[in-house]
């Protein structure tokens, strides 16, 4: 049946129906506002736990079926272990043994390790994943292969979700580092430290049943905790939650790559004579190899000034970790470490802070973070000429990343993009992205290795930089210079059929990625 659709404010033609449930059209930014409470949970009762309070039962088995698993239901796990998770696939594999079918998967990402779970998608153990597809898993939903419609959300757009009531879970199964008996738990401690479990906070909160998922369990009170026991229905002990070198993910390197590097630099060189940077910023940058640079470069600005970011926001790294203790910035905040020592950091300093992205991102909230921020640097797959971003898919159309927490940090103070011209050959300015993720008018300015693109709204930063001698250009014309050097990109061919909503910030559907057309 075909599903019906209109076309919301960024023009993207768009569905009023998601696996049964309405669906209300992105309306434009700050233009939706929400109504009612926010969702509850079943009341609990002390008469159904142990008065000693001991939670621990004999296996992740037993804590599924006291939890009542069965088909239909919507299964939450969280990703601080990365890639080198050992918990999130083994939902699935007990689920299949015992015969549970339709299950949704709500994943606060996903990673390759998870890659395993598509022949749960296949035998119909799952009926759909809300949550970030990357690579093999991406590439099924894009081929139209999976059962039910994928739906994703940033960070900040899963804790809506779930806050709202528009998910809700039955069960989350929380892998952590530390837990005590009584389901007091903590991302820091034991053999699989991940530093924090800020992804985790809503689930245990709003999910109607909570299993946490242990391989160092500790004697009463676990602390400081992240997850209080209140909230949690059984506690699993197991030989191992996680791998700790894959939980890093690989280590993260600044790049080495001459173009990536004339591109941190120049940004850095933004940064400074902008007047952006100054003593006090507030700052977020990721763990690629270009973010790592600029952040590198950016250190050594304020050192020479002797000035102070006032706080940092992470996912942190161990460049981040240097600033902090080296007293170039005065805290981090953190709701993902990326690294080792991002995770050493969290256990020894005190002015290394966890910080839930139910406090950060949280766009139906009093307040968020992102907004007191002053500069942000962020990636995209794809912009196009009116600085529309996109994520989630490349030119050809396959949902190969996840959102993360990008559509949040886009209401900072200064939205900087720091791509390249091209990636294989292949334009990263468009006339239009295939997928929209971002709405141009908050991203602010463009900064390749051939030139920096400034949004035209932004006429203070046009006018700042007058005399700076920084290559500054119209973003046409970077998009033409790509085209001259690879020609321009073909674009992908699509069927109707809708694979994957994209939710904004504020719940509302802002575009779609419809299965790849096949030859």
């Amino acid at each position: 049946m075909a599903v019906r659709t209109v076309i919301n404010a960024a023009g993207r033609s768009v569905p009023v129906e998601i696996n049964g449930r309405k669906a209300v059209p992105f309306k434009g930014v700050g233009k939706h506002r929400p109504r009612g409470g926010k969702y509850s949970p079943p009341i609990p009762t002390c008469n159904d736990f142990p008065d000693d309070g001991n939670k621990v039962v004999k296996s992740l088995e037993e804590a599924l079926r006291k939890c009542g698993l069965r088909d239909g239901m919507t299964i939450s796990t969280h990703h601080h272990l990365r890639d080198g998770d050992l918990i999130s696939n083994k939902v699935f594999d007990l689920a299949s043994k015992m015969g549970v079918k339709d299950l949704v998967w709500f994943p606060s990402a996903s990673f390759p390790c998870n890659d395993p779970v598509i022949k749960y998608l296949e035998d119909g153990t799952i009926n759909r994943i809300e949550g970030s597809m990357n690579g093999p898993l991406g590439r099924f939903v894009s081929d139209g292969r999976m059962k039910g419609t994928a739906v994703l959300r940033s960070h900040g757009g899963r804790v809506q979700a779930i806050q709202d009531g528009e998910v809700k879970i039955d069960i989350a199964v929380l892998a952590a580092p530390t837990c005590d008996f009584f389901g007091n738990a903590k991302g820091t401690g034991g053999n699989s430290s991940c530093g924090v479990l800020g992804y985790a906070k809503a689930d245990s909160m709003y999910a109607s049943k909570v299993i946490v998922v242990t391989d160092n369990l500790v004697d009463v009170p676990c602390y400081p905790m992240e997850i209080e026991g209140n909230y949690v229905d059984y506690v699993v002990v197991v030989d191992k939650i996680g791998i700790p070198e894959k939980i890093v993910s690989g280590t993260t390197q600044i790049t080495k790559s001459p173009d990536r590097l004339l591109i941190a630099e120049l940004t850095a060189a933004f940064l400074e004579k902008s007047g952006i940077l100054k003593d006090g910023v507030t700052m977020q940058a990721g763990a690629g190899g270009t973010s790592l640079a600029i952040a590198v470069f950016v250190d050594e600005i304020l050192k020479k000034k002797g000035w102070k970011s006032k706080f940092g926001f992470g996912g942190s790294t161990k460049y981040m970790v240097k600033m902090l203790e080296e007293g170039s910035m005065g805290y981090i905040l953190d709701a993902q470490a990326f690294d080792l020592d991002a995770v050493r950091s969290i256990e020894n300093n005190p002015h290394h802070i966890p910080y839930p992205v139910f406090n950060a991102y949280n766009y139906h909230s009093k307040g968020n973070l992102t907004s007191m921020m002053d500069i942000m640097i962020l990636g995209a797959t794809e912009i196009d000429l009116n600085f529309n971003g996109n994520v989630v898919t490349h030119s050809d159309g396959y949902l190969l990343h996840g959102i993360g927490g990008w559509q949040n940090c886009l209401h900072a103070r200064n939205v900087i993009l720091p791509v390249p011209l091209f990636r294989d050959r292949i334009p990263v300015i468009v006339d239009e992205v295939t997928t929209l993720c971002g709405p141009g008018e908050l991203i602010d300015v463009i900064i390749t290795e051939r030139g920096i693109a400034i949004n035209p709204l932004r006429k203070d930063l046009i006018k700042s930089l007058k005399g700076s001698g920084l290559p500054v250009r119209t973003i046409k014309e970077l998009k033409d210079e790509a085209e001259r050097i690879c020609g321009k990109p073909r674009k992908a061919e699509f069927e109707d059929k809708i694979v994957a909503a994209i939710k904004w910030v504020d719940g509302t559907v802002i575009d779609v990625v419809r299965k790849i057309k096949t030859k």
